[in-house]
């Protein structure tokens, strides 16, 4: 614990995230970021640095963000225009996305280049985001404040706490770093699922939608998955001696 520090234990949660999220290859270079509120309205969040490699990132590294103070983003670490500008949206307009995440992640992204970016449920993953996925269609550059609050306009439904951004990338939701990692993890998987099903050109087998939202459902009450999977992971960097939680 380090008691100079508000949030720690927010810190290190998403700094576990970004190291997993850096080792499965889902991050790209030196862009996407991750946030997390840390006061009611969302104008404070947590935020990386301004083009750090998610794989170096440590508790301590992460910013504190204040939507309504513009010093916040002075400094050589500052996060870019494109990150405050769509989290700072999400933040102060959607209640329920305490926590926001947004990569470019190869499966998703590809999804997000089809003219149909509808993930369909073919598997017990995909069936996870039935009903449950928005698609942004009208890519508009990048990601300013006013892209921000356009992408914050069609998160209005609490259920959908995934957005396919077209030709673009993806952006998760979540109450917490725990709920949102799982859920980019599996939104990732599921994609990926879908792909590589595509590309065999062979007849998809398509679960009726009853069947779909049921497992939705199911999936949604399954006790403390998403908590004891960032709290393996974090065991994993332990025992490896990572520094994350620095």
């Amino acid at each position: 614990m380090k008691p100079n520090m508000d949030n720690w234990q927010e810190r290190v949660d998403l700094a576990a995230a970004f190291r997993w999220t850096a080792r499965m290859e889902m991050h790209e270079g030196v862009a996407n970021h991750f946030s997390m509120a840390v006061n009611d309205s969302g104008s404070q969040f947590l935020m990386n640095p301004n083009q750090m490699h998610f794989s170096r990132i440590k508790a301590s590294d992460l910013l504190l963000i204040d939507a309504n103070d513009p010093e916040t983003y002075a400094g050589p670490n500052a996060p870019d225009p494109t990150a405050w500008g769509l989290h700072g949206g999400v933040h102060a307009a959607v209640p329920h996305a305490r926590c926001v995440m947004h990569v470019h992640s190869i499966f998703a992204t590809v999804l997000a280049c089809l003219q149909d970016s509808r993930l369909p449920p073919i598997d017990q993953n995909c069936c996870t985001f039935f009903n449950r996925v928005v698609i942004d269609e009208d890519y508009g550059g990048l990601a300013f404040e006013d892209e921000g609050a356009l992408c914050a306009a069609l998160l209005t439904d609490p259920k959908q706490k995934v957005m396919v951004m077209g030709s673009h990338g993806v952006l998760v939701l979540g109450h917490s770093v725990a709920e949102t990692f799982n859920r980019l993890y599996y939104f990732e998987r599921a994609a990926e699922t879908y792909i590589r099903a595509l590309q065999t050109g062979l007849p998809l087998r398509r679960i009726s939608d009853a069947i779909a939202e049921k497992t939705a459902q199911e999936l949604e009450q399954y006790p403390k998955q998403d908590i004891r999977h960032l709290a393996e992971l974090k065991a994993i960097l332990d025992e490896e001696g990572s520094n994350y939680a620095r």
